[in-house]
């Protein structure tokens, strides 16, 4: 299994050089960058990372296909995996649509603009010349002129089954969000395989972190990340599965989702002061 570490969208966007170091140095193999309305771009999050480290890949979790043009991403995309190889993973997905809304950005067909999106970027990074004519995406003989000589993976960031279908037919991995426990994790690969992907796909799987010996202050600072992933994916609270409490405790929850199928577990510490967390369960899963 792999670990990684997200750097939250509520930290300040200065901080993140000095985060990527630490991790640099740490017993973690991936440093992910988020890309939510209004907080960070995360291609130039993932630019400064990639640029003041030597070792982590860098995953993108996610650019949302409604604000990607797809060929600017592939641009993108092929220029960080040719200057930093074998060090990406480029995560797209729907994009919360309230925020694309918001943004003006909201498509008729969330399904096609990702299928067709994922399918273009992919085959613009492979190097060939793309002609598409379809519900969403519509290019006309486009191609990279500096294409990368090793393509990065790109990952579906879906939730729903049909999406998650949709991953496994077109994408080379699929990331889940905060508050998959181990049973939707392996539900969710179910889905993927029905979709026909193959054991090379990876899953990626988010999940809260804050470690702490009283349990009455975990389960104060959890909460409001509970409360607001449960919205998101209609939940009970109490049904949002975090890596929260002793450090046995958090590393036990990852250890679940590795059980359950997770190729990566991604923590996601929640505080202003994420590092000791993350120290602290990487003791204890060590």
């Amino acid at each position: 299994m792999r670990l990684g570490v997200m750097f939250d969208r509520d930290l300040p966007p200065e901080t993140l050089v000095p985060f990527a170091r630490h991790l640099d140095g740490a017993a973690v193999d991936d440093l992910w960058v988020v890309e939510d309305l209004g907080w960070t771009g995360a291609i130039s999050s993932a630019a400064t990372a990639l640029a003041v480290t030597e070792r982590l890949r860098v995953g993108i979790g996610i650019t949302p296909a409604p604000l990607r043009n797809p060929v600017l991403l592939a641009m993108e995309l092929g220029n960080l995996a040719r200057v930093h190889p074998h060090r990406l993973a480029a995560g797209i997905g729907h994009g919360v649509q309230d925020w694309m809304r918001r943004a003006g950005a909201l498509p008729p067909s969330p399904l096609a603009l990702l299928e067709e999106t994922v399918t273009a970027v992919r085959a613009l990074l492979r190097g060939e010349t793309v002609t598409a004519e379809g519900r969403a995406v519509r290019l006309d003989g486009v191609s990279l002129v500096h294409p990368p000589a090793v393509p990065p993976p790109v990952l579906a960031g879906v939730v729903r089954p049909r999406s998650l279908e949709l991953s496994g037919r077109v994408a080379q991995g699929t990331i889940l969000p905060e508050g998959f426990d181990a049973e939707r994790v392996r539900r969710a690969r179910e889905l993927v395989a029905a979709g026909g992907a193959g054991q090379d796909h990876e899953v990626v799987v988010f999940v809260h972190l804050h470690v702490g010996d009283d349990p009455e202050e975990v389960r104060a600072a959890v909460l409001p990340a509970a409360t607001a992933q449960a919205e998101f994916l209609g939940v009970a609270p109490q049904d949002v599965p975090m890596a929260a409490g002793t450090a046995e405790e958090a590393a036990g929850v990852v250890r679940s989702l590795r059980e359950a199928g997770a190729d990566t577990v991604v923590l996601r510490p929640v505080g202003a002061d994420p590092l000791p967390h993350v120290e602290r369960i990487l003791a204890a899963l060590s």
